[in-house]
């Protein structure tokens, strides 16, 4: 893959910052937090994949990675990274801060592009570590009480089409692996609460009740919601499920002009803690 230094950086960001994105409403009174300058660096990092860069627009790394409480100096466990888009990202934040970040995924295909990437970019990503998500004993598993953040961006619905135990089965395992007080910070595709409920099995979009169920059943608490990657052009309802707006864009030419108009999906973003005691 390769890797460059981004041209006018400071524009692409200016033009994210544009983006119609409502602001932070934190569940628990919590205030939006800042992106701290090393967040800044990372997300303008020259080794960060061009094609990347427009889509800053629609995910808000930096915003998202404030508004989770993520630093250089964590542990961090990014589940399912699949192309490595937030890896691009959290790899130079832990290379600056001297902190510790995981990629977990399914043992060993989920983590082919990192593994890619450590063997090319060995400055870059060499530090990242791999483990199984969720473990079965076929890899190594991030340790218990470990992690002071565990990130998913976009994957609960792959979990909840293997049925819903084991949807609860990862988020245990989760909880496990993070240290008393730490955080799970979930972007996912957000189906309104309105919708059938049968939708979250095959069109990508999941309910945010369903998703603080999972959690709290598993022992987490709720301590904050955003809509930094809320879009409310999305409608929700595609034939062929959230894959039918970009990136995927599965009708290929058919309306491409109208799902690119509409952007990416209506993404939640929840803020979880694991209780201190």
């Amino acid at each position: 893959m390769r890797h460059f230094r981004p041209v006018a950086i400071a524009a692409l960001l200016a033009a994210s910052a544009a983006c119609s994105a409502p602001s932070s409403n934190a569940a628990a009174g919590e205030a939006a937090a800042q992106p701290s300058d090393a967040i800044a660096a990372a997300v303008a990092a020259p080794t960060r994949t061009a094609a990347n860069l427009p889509r800053d627009a629609y995910r808000h790394p930096a915003e998202t990675l404030a508004f989770f409480g993520v630093t250089g100096r964590d542990t961090v466990v990014e589940l399912w990274p699949g192309g490595g888009w937030y890896t691009e990202i959290l790899a130079p934040l832990a290379r600056a801060g001297g902190g510790t970040l995981y990629a977990a995924a399914p043992w060993e295909r989920g983590l082919n592009k990192i593994k890619e990437w450590q063997g090319a970019h060995p400055d870059v990503y060499g530090a990242v570590r791999l483990a199984e998500f969720p473990a079965t004993g076929a890899g190594p598993k991030v340790p218990d009480g470990s992690a002071d953040v565990v990130l998913t961006f976009r994957n609960v619905h792959n979990w909840r089409f293997g049925g819903a135990d084991k949807t609860a089965d990862a988020f245990k395992q989760i909880y496990a692996m993070l240290k008393p007080g730490g955080v799970l910070g979930v972007v996912e595709h957000r189906l309104p609460e309105e919708m059938d409920s049968a939708r979250e099995e095959k069109s990508g979009y999941m309910k945010r009740s369903s998703i603080v169920a999972f959690a709290e059943a598993a022992g987490f608490r709720l301590a904050g919601e955003s809509d930094i990657n809320a879009n409310p052009k999305d409608t929700h309802d595609y034939e062929k499920g959230v894959w039918t707006l970009p990136p995927t864009l599965t009708e290929g030419e058919k309306d491409k002009d109208k799902y690119l108009a509409i952007g990416e999906s209506d993404r939640m973003t929840l803020k979880f803690v694991k209780p201190a005691s």
